[in-house]
């Protein structure tokens, strides 16, 4: 089954391609669309429902969309449905130009920012044990056209590493390196396709979204 992903990013599709196999995974770059709805939700629901349908509306075929992000527990959930586009405390729903901050920076920018709020009550914050819990949450929609749509959403929890030093692996994108598993010893940037695909907040959804089109098809 052939089934739209609404992303243009390469690593989602690769991580969609193992979760969803054998169906073939095909986004908007592969059929040279032109594809960049405006996410305006407030959920990550609301934002994966946006993308679906905007897809949709091009291809005509089901489409699966989803709406990630990581947010701190002391940040009061920051970043949260604005994790690709923080830009650090100054921006944290995103810079006023419009321009998307390098991911490195925004792995440093979110370290600062939690060290700063954590460093107000102990003056040291890089032995706070437990105050750093931070998850992943997805939220994924599969849309058929009309007010026929299916969800599911997960979540991956976690911590962020005390210093931009302490970022560790190649593998993943976003905060993966940045976010560190206590159960595994690893951060997400460091676990295989094959781990992450098992514990994460995206792979879980995603198990969900396959058992869903099964009983469809």
């Amino acid at each position: 089954m052939k089934l739209y992903l609404a992303t243009n990013n390469a690593h989602k599709k690769r991580e969609a391609s193992e979760i969803f196999s054998p169906h073939e995974i095909v986004i908007p770059a592969d059929e040279r669309i032109d594809f960049d709805p405006e996410e305006t939700g407030a959920t990550f629901f609301e934002n994966a429902l946006i993308k679906a349908r905007a897809l949709y509306d091009i291809v005509h075929c089901p489409v699966i969309a989803d709406d990630s992000g990581i947010s701190v527990d002391a940040l009061d959930g920051r970043p949260g449905i604005f994790s690709s586009r923080y830009g650090g405390r100054d921006f944290p729903r995103g810079r006023m130009d419009g321009k998307k901050t390098a991911q490195d920076a925004q792995n440093r920018f979110l370290i600062e920012e939690l060290n700063d709020a954590l460093s107000g009550n102990t003056g040291d914050c890089r032995f706070l044990h437990g105050k750093r819990s931070a998850h992943y949450t997805c939220s994924m929609v599969l849309y058929l056209g009309g007010e026929r749509m299916y969800a599911a959403q997960e979540t991956m929890e976690g911590e962020i590493v005390p210093s931009i030093e302490d970022a560790r692996g190649n593998g993943g994108f976003g905060y993966d390196p940045i976010f560190f598993i206590p159960e595994i010893g690893k951060t997400a940037a460091e676990l295989s396709d094959e781990e992450k695909n098992a514990i994460s907040h995206r792979g879980k959804a995603g198990r969900s979204m396959q058992r869903i089109i099964e009983m469809l098809l």
